[in-house]
């Protein structure tokens, strides 16, 4: 029986600096942007620089079901398949998608902290 790898200490290394990220957002484009680029943070933490990771790699998908997509390129690439298929990776980026998605639809519901803030 294999054992699957876990990743919860790099998502513990990427976490507080997520959440200050996510906090400070001030429109929901901030959000998307700061997923993904922390998704890229985590994943090159856990590969630890065997893959290249490009900003394209990644979306967060607040209307989608699976709340965030995951590049092609990777999903083909064997070794990126053989981690994500035998780790925790996906439900770790899906809890980072989550708590994005929550600010993400606050700032939507609130636009005028978006607006007020480009008026300064």
């Amino acid at each position: 029986m294999t054992g699957q790898i876990s990743y919860t200490k790099c998502e513990h290394e990427v976490l507080p600096g997520f959440r200050q990220k996510i906090n400070k957002a001030e429109s929901t484009e901030d959000v998307k942007k700061f997923f993904v680029y922390t998704a890229i943070e985590l994943l090159e933490t856990a590969f630890k620089g065997k893959m290249h990771f490009v900003y394209e790699d990644f979306a967060l998908m607040p209307q989608s079901k699976s709340l965030f997509f995951v590049s092609e390129r990777l999903l083909l690439s064997n070794e990126f398949k053989s981690v994500w298929n035998n780790s925790d990776l996906p439900r770790v980026i899906h809890r980072f998608a989550e708590s994005a998605i929550r600010r993400y639809r606050h700032l939507e519901k609130h636009p005028e902290k978006t607006d007020a803030k480009i008026r300064m």
